[in-house]
C-alpha cells in the first residue's frame, strides 16, 4: 500500500477507530508510562519556581535557574539525536528516564533538608535539562518505530498531545495544593516517582533500534557502517543538517520557534510567576492558568483525534497566534478570570500546532535521519531559550513587566503572519501532489532525497 492511500484511507475512517493505535502492545505501553512521567513533569516547574522564590530569589534568581535547566539540553541535543539513531530511541529514552529520577530524587531530598541555594537548584534543575536533551530527539525518532500501522501515526501523535495537554491540567493545579500545603519538595518526589514508573513501562516494550540508511534494524550495533567513532559522528551530524536545511518550512518554523521562545515563552515563564505572586494570589493563582492552559490544550487534542486537514502547517502557524493571549493577559493587568480564558485559547492553539508539526516531520523525513533532524529543530528552537530566561528578570527591572510582556504578545502575531507569507508553509500537504518542486517524496514512502534535491 503506497503511503497515499495510507494517509487516505486514515482521513476516512470512523470516530471509533482513532484510538485504535492504543492497542498496539509496544505504543500502549509507552504510551502507559510517558503520559505518567507527564504528570510529574508538568508539575515541577511550578515546584522550582517556588522554591526559588520561596527561598528568597526574586525575577532574575529564578531565571537564571530556569535557563539552567535549558543550557544542558541545547549542549547535548545533537549528540543525543546521533546516539538515539545509532543505539535506538529506547535506549536513550531509558537512561534519560532513570537519570532525571535520580536528580528529582535529590532535589526533593536537598529542599528537605534545607541545603538547597540558587546555586544547587541550577545545579540539579542542569541535571534535569541534561536528561531532557538526550531524551526529545529519541522520543521523536520512537514514534514511528512504536507504530506499527503508519496511517495511525497522525493519532498517535495526537494522543501524545493529548496525555501532555492532561498532565497540564492536573500537573499545575496539584503542584500548586501540594506546593502550597507541603512545599515544593513534595512535588519533585512525586516527579521522581513518575519517571521510574515510565522507565518500567517503556522496558515492557520491543527495542526501538537504531534506524541508520536503510531503516530500522531492530537491533544496536547495526546502524551502518562506520558506526563508532567522532568521525562517524561528524559525519552523522553534516548528513542530519543537510536533511535539516534542504526543507524550508522546516528551518523557518524553526526559526519562528526560537524567537518564539526568546521573546514570548521565556519571558511568560519567569515574568508570570512574579505577576501571580503580586497581582494574582500567588502559587494556587499560577497553577490554575497553567492548568488551565492545558485544558485548552485538551480540547485542542481532542479536537485533532482523527482529523487531517489538507495544509497541516498553515493550520499549525495560525493556531500558534493564540501564544500571543497569556502575554497580553498579563501585560493589560486583566483579572484572572480574563488571563484564564486567554490561557485556554493558547492551550489548544499548542495542541493543534503540535501534533500537526510533528506528524508533518515524520512524514517528510526519512526514518535513518529522523533524530538527527528532530535534534536540529530542538536545538533550533530552545538555543535561545536560556537567554530569554536569564534576560527576563533584568530587562523588565529596567523597562517594566508589562512592557515585556506586550512586546512578546505583538511579536508572535507579527512572527506568525511571517510564516504564513512562506509559500513552503503555507502550502505544504500531506501527500506528494502539495510537494514543492525538489524536495523528496514522504518519508512514510521509504524515498530518501536523491543526490539532485535541492532545497525547498
Amino acid at each position: 500500500m503506497t503511503g497515499e492511500a495510507e494517509w487516505g484511507r486514515a482521513r476516512r475512517r470512523r470516530p471509533d477507530g482513532r484510538l485504535a493505535v492504543l492497542g498496539e502492545r509496544d505504543f500502549g505501553w509507552f504510551f502507559v508510562g510517558y503520559a505518567t512521567s507527564l504528570v510529574g513533569s508538568s508539575m515541577a516547574p511550578v515546584a522550582v519556581a517556588f522554591a526559588v522564590l520561596d527561598g528568597g530569589g526574586g525575577g532574575t534568581e529564578l531565571g537564571w535557574v530556569m535557563a539552567a535547566r535549558i543550557l544542558p539540553i541545547v549542549l547535548v541535543m545533537l549528540v543525543g539525536g546521533v546516539v538515539a539513531d545509532r543505539l535506538g530511541s529506547r535506549r536513550v529514552m531509558l537512561g534519560s528516564d532513570v537519570l532525571r529520577c535520580a536528580v528529582q530524587g535529590g532535589f526533593a531530598a536537598a529542599l528537605a533538608t534545607g541545603h538547597a541555594p540558587v546555586w544547587a537548584m541550577a545545579a540539579l534543575v542542569a541535571a534535569w535539562g541534561l536528561g531532557e536533551g538526550l531524551f526529545i530527539p529519541a522520543l521523536g525518532a520512537s514514534v514511528p518505530a512504536l507504530v506499527r500501522r503508519k496511517e495511525r501515526l497522525p493519532d498517535a501523535n495526537a494522543l501524545l498531545g493529548l496525555a501532555r495537554s492532561v498532565s497540564m491540567v492536573a500537573g499545575p493545579a496539584l503542584a500548586g495544593v501540594i506546593t502550597a500545603g507541603y512545599g515544593p519538595g513534595a512535588v519533585l518526589l512525586i516527579d521522581a516517582v513518575t519517571y521510574g514508573i515510565a522507565a518500567l513501562a517503556l522496558a515492557r516494550t520491543s527495542a526501538v533500534g537504531p534506524v541508520g540508511p536503510g531503516g530500522p534494524t531492530g537491533e544496536a550495533g547495526k546502524a551502518g557502517p562506520g558506526a563508532g567513532g567522532a568521525d562517524s559522528m561528524s559525519a552523522e551530524l553534516r548528513a542530519g543538517w543537510a536533511e535539516f536545511r534542504s526543507r524550508r518550512w522546516l528551518w523557518v518554523t524553526t526559526v519562528q520557534m526560537a524567537l518564539f521562545n526568546l521573546l514570548v515563552w521565556a519571558p511568560f515563564l519567569v515574568l508570570g510567576p512574579l505577576t501571580a505572586q503580586r497581582e494574582l494570589g500567588g502559587a494556587r493563582a499560577w497553577g490554575l492558568v497553567m492548568g488551565v492552559y492545558g485544558v485548552g490544550a485538551v480540547l485542542g487534542g481532542l479536537l485533532m483525534l482523527g482529523r487531517r486537514p489538507a495544509r497541516p502547517l498553515a493550520v499549525a502557524t495560525v493556531a500558534s497566534l493564540g501564544w500571543a493571549l497569556p502575554s497580553a493577559a498579563l501585560a493589560a493587568g486583566a483579572a484572572l478570570g480574563w488571563t484564564l480564558l486567554a490561557a485556554s485559547v493558547a492551550g489548544a492553539g499548542s495542541a493543534v500546532c503540535g501534533a500537526l508539526f510533528d506528524s508533518t516531520r515524520q512524514r517528510w523525513v526519512p526514518a535513518g535521519v529522523l533524530a538527527r533532524v528532530t535534534a536540529f529543530g530542538g536545538l533550533g528552537a530552545f538555543v535561545l531559550g536560556p537567554l530569554g530566561l536569564a534576560a527576563a528578570g533584568p530587562v523588565a527591572d529596567r523597562v517594566g513587566v508589562s512592557r515585556v510582556l506586550l512586546f512578546g504578545a505583538g511579536w508572535q502575531l507579527l512572527a506568525g503572519a511571517a510564516v504564513l507569507a512562506v509559500r513552503e508553509v503555507r502550502g505544504r500537504g500531506w501527500d506528494g501532489p502539495a510537494q514543492p518542486p525538489g524536495e523528496a517524496a514522504p518519508a512514510a514512502a521509504g524515498v530518501r532525497p536523491g543526490p539532485g534535491g535541492g532545497p525547498d
